[in-house]
C-alpha cells in the first residue's frame, strides 16, 4: 500500500477542520500562486510532477461527491482558475487534473481540492 493510500485509509472524513482550513486562515504559512474571493492555488508540498499545484475553494466542501447544485458555479470557477494558473506555470503542452474522492479515491484531506499536474508526459492508465 502506498503512503498516500495509507493516509487516505486513516483520514477522518468527519473532521471539522483540515490543513487546508488552517492554510486559508493563515495559521499555516503558505505562498499562494493565485488568490481571489472564492479560491486559492498553491504548490503541492509533495509534488508528483515537475509542476504540481492545488486549487482549493474557500468554502468548505469536504469532497466532490458532497457538492450540491449550489456549488455548480464554484466548481466551474475552480477549473477555470486552474487552467489560468497552469498557463502561467508553463503547462501549455497539457496537464492532468485529479480530484480524489473518499477512501477508495485516495482522498486524505477532506476539503475539496484539485491537483493540477504537468511539466512532463503523463502516463496511462493513471490508477
Amino acid at each position: 500500500m502506498s503512503d498516500e493510500v495509507a493516509k487516505a485509509q486513516a483520514a477522518d472524513a468527519s473532521a471539522n477542520d483540515t490543513i487546508f482550513g488552517k492554510i486559508l486562515r493563515k495559521e499555516i504559512p503558505c505562498t499562494f500562486i493565485y488568490e481571489d474571493d472564492k479560491c486559492v492555488a498553491f504548490n503541492d508540498v509533495a509534488p508528483q510532477a515537475p509542476v504540481h499545484f492545488l486549487v482549493i475553494p474557500r468554502k468548505t466542501i469536504p469532497q466532490l461527491s458532497k457538492a450540491t447544485e449550489e456549488d455548480e458555479a464554484l466548481l466551474g470557477h475552480l477549473m477555470l482558475v486552474g487552467k489560468k494558473v497552469a498557463a502561467e506555470q508553463g503547462m501549455e503542452e497539457g496537464f492532468r487534473v485529479v480530484i480524489n474522492d473518499g477512501k477508495n479515491g485516495a482522498q486524505s484531506v477532506y476539503h475539496l481540492h484539485l491537483h493540477f499536474l504537468g511539466g512532463r508526459q503523463m502516463k496511462w492508465p493513471p490508477g
